[in-house]
């Protein structure tokens, strides 16, 4: 257990810190596991729609710090060849 009045508080920031940090990755699985439902069915506009709803929180999860950049950048390319696939 801290002892010191900073530790204290610094073990109270990181909770709140991993409440949000994992409410917003939680909801960026969301996003993609709909995508994933859609490509699925094999239904191409609705992975469209689906995959331009996942985009923007996946982009937010990299400014907010969540995760990485280029894990983000390889998730959405492999989302979208799957989505091309479909139609060819």
């Amino acid at each position: 257990m801290a002892h010191h009045k900073s530790a204290k508080k610094r073990i109270r920031r990181n909770a709140h810190r991993f409440e949000i940090n994992h409410a917003r990755i939680s909801r960026i699985r969301t996003f993609v596991k709909k995508v994933e439902k859609a490509i699925a069915s094999g239904d191409e506009t609705a992975a469209k729609s689906a995959f331009a709803e996942a985009q923007p929180e996946m982009h937010r999860g990299v400014s907010k710090g969540v995760l990485h950049r280029n894990t983000v950048a390889r998730k959405l390319s492999r989302l979208n060849a799957r989505i091309k696939a479909l139609g060819a």
